[in-house]
């Protein structure tokens, strides 16, 4: 019988999970996403060697995450009838000033991060839900949350501050950070990548959530994004930092309320609010409307302008790595971002970026530029491994 983890990723409208045997090289026996939660729910998955499997778990296109679990524990054990799943390892978004490591989820764990659950309204409900579904399903499962903020818990106080009563900043209103766990991903892997590793790195993590944090010598000095999950570049639907005076505009001259702005930052914003048509980066490259064409400028603009920012915070850059769905196959958003830093040295290879190649800096670039694919997946898991 063999002994593995199983790692859940809950988002706002998807699932992912991966399958790792209990073992030091961690190769994972299963990788899967449903996504489309809620609206037409679609699963795909590979195998060990990265094909597609043959047998896919039936999934109905209007089911919700709580049902999702129990379908998928079933799935998983006719797969893999021979695997025993020793602990489970979570994504979990939000775990403000208390958690600054993987920790073991206890019902008090459970409570405090419920009471973040305001903090990370898209994401934190679900990733608690699919812990006590987990719970429910196996009692005797030890489950472990891993953090998105607390890779940043290395930045020095000052990143950290707003500039708000020190009252609120004893209260925790605070720069948090997220995507925390691809950031802890790349910061192990680089130095496989590049000799500039220990160096002034800026990774952008780009994807239908994004967001950017320089590196010194792996770890953690600022990031683009604060408080919430709303903060810094401009998202799929999230529009990233905007004037609060624009909101205190919408409440007094429009009337909207708490619950309306929230719907408005979160879901109707970014590329999805700037082109009227889609939060989806491959879709808006696609269409020839100007407005389309308007938001990717936009996102590619705004991304340059934090970049440089972040920069600044470091002391210097050295090297620029993209990662996540846009950052890993958009050659177009790169290069637009690429052409903004030009005055730093930036110069890339247009032939490698069109082939998302590891390295798409020219020879004599000042800035090293490079294309890595995360893996939140196996950082969770290798966290998780020290409980199975």
């Amino acid at each position: 019988m063999t002994q593995a983890i199983l790692t859940l990723n809950a988002g706002s409208s998807s699932l992912k999970f991966a399958l790792f045997p209990v073992t030091d090289d961690f190769p994972a026996l299963m990788r899967g996403k449903i996504a489309g939660i809620g609206t037409a729910a679609r699963f795909t998955a590979t195998d060990h060697d990265g094909k597609p499997v043959t047998q896919p778990m039936g999934v109905k296109p209007d089911a919700q995450h709580d049902a999702l679990i129990p379908d998928l524990l079933r799935w998983l054990g006719r797969q893999f009838p021979d695997v025993t799943i020793t602990a489970v390892g979570h994504r979990v978004v939000h775990g403000g000033r208390s958690f600054k490591a993987p920790t073991l989820i206890t019902p008090e764990v459970l409570d405090t991060l419920t009471d973040l659950v305001p903090l990370a309204p898209l994401h934190q409900p679900h990733n608690l839900a699919a812990i006590r579904r987990v719970a429910a399903l196996l009692p005797k499962v030890p489950q472990v949350a891993c953090f998105d903020t607390s890779f940043h818990r290395t930045q020095d106080r000052l990143a950290q501050l707003f500039a708000l009563p020190r009252a609120m900043t004893d209260d925790g209103v605070i720069r948090y950070g997220f995507h925390g766990l691809s950031y802890d991903y790349i910061a192990g892997v680089l130095p496989d990548y590049t000799d500039r590793a220990q160096g002034k790195v800026v990774v952008a993590h780009l994807g239908n959530g994004a967001s950017m944090c320089a590196l010194s010598k792996g770890r953690s000095t600022a990031t683009s994004m604060g408080f919430t999950a709303l903060d810094g570049l401009m998202m799929g639907q999230r529009c990233g930092a905007i004037d609060p005076g624009v909101l205190l505009y919408l409440m007094d001259a429009k009337g909207m309320t708490a619950a309306q702005l929230s719907t408005l930052l979160y879901t109707q914003s970014g590329l999805l609010g700037v082109s009227g048509i889609s939060p989806d980066m491959a879709v808006l490259q696609a269409s020839t409307a100007p407005q389309a064409h308007q938001a990717i400028e936009l996102f590619c603009y705004r991304a340059a302008n934090e970049l440089t920012a972040l920069a600044t915070a470091n002391g210097g850059l050295d090297a620029i790595v993209f990662t996540a769905g846009i950052g890993e196959r958009s050659a177009l958003v790169r290069a637009q971002i690429c052409e903004r830093l030009a005055w730093l040295g930036v110069d890339i290879d247009p032939e490698a970026n069109a082939e998302n190649a590891q390295r798409i800096s020219t020879d004599t670039s000042a800035i090293e530029v490079l294309v890595i694919a995360t893996d939140e997946e196996i950082v969770i898991a290798e966290a998780t491994r020290r409980w199975a």
